[in-house]
């Protein structure tokens, strides 16, 4: 199963959350995710690993191994004007995750509740690790 991952769950996964788990799961051959998306888990590391008293250096480099494919922009552009009105006007950052799932039809992995009405295949974390058999 591929999953287009947003950047809560990337970033639960570099500070050691539950997400690591599900990240490097044999049944999931490859995660893939957004530019715009990788730069939002960029920008937000070292605040996290700040706020959770880790080293940011560190996070820093969790983050340059999370083992996602970063998807052109140009792959999915065809399912942003989808992507934008079934999500646009709720949450517009993520816009391109949810053209990127579209485009290559695979679930999105996400916390965010903002998926919940962009009618898509959603796995939260914890979903998702009940569906790989990971009991919580």
């Amino acid at each position: 199963m591929k999953l287009a991952a947003d950047a809560n769950v990337l970033l639960s996964a570099v500070i050691g959350g539950r997400a690591g788990l599900a990240l490097r799961h044999a049944k999931i051959p490859e995660i893939l995710t957004t530019a715009y998306t990788f730069s939002e888990v960029e920008e937000y590391a070292p605040i996290l690993a700040e706020r959770r008293g880790l080293r940011a250096d560190v996070v820093i480099l969790a983050v340059a191994a999370l083992p996602v494919t970063i998807v052109e922009r140009t792959r999915y552009a065809k399912s942003l004007p989808e992507g934008l009105r079934r999500i646009g006007s709720r949450d517009p950052q993520d816009v391109e995750l949810l053209a990127l799932a579209l485009q290559f039809r695979i679930p999105v992995w996400s916390n965010d509740k903002d998926f919940n009405s962009a009618n898509v295949d959603l796995f939260t974390t914890a979903g998702l690790l009940r569906h790989l058999g990971n009991i919580e």
